[in-house]
């Protein structure tokens, strides 16, 4: 498996989804996100190089993954 970066926001919510179904994904804190995207295997980026931007954008991918 290729390794997940901050970038690979589709893919990281695919991720996310599959470890995570149950999870309310409007009202997650951006804390938990980031931490659940640097447990997921294959993930291999800074931790320093996300920001807001980054995890809003993985957490409207994960909400459109859902729909």
């Amino acid at each position: 498996m290729p390794k997940l970066r901050w970038t690979d926001v589709h893919d990281i919510a695919i991720a996310l989804e599959e470890a995570h179904p149950d999870v309310d994904v409007v009202n997650l804190r951006f804390t938990d996100l980031w931490k659940w995207v640097q447990a997921l295997d294959g993930f291999a980026d800074d931790p320093n190089k996300s920001n807001e931007k980054i995890l809003e954008a993985i957490q409207t991918a994960w909400l459109e993954e859902r729909d």
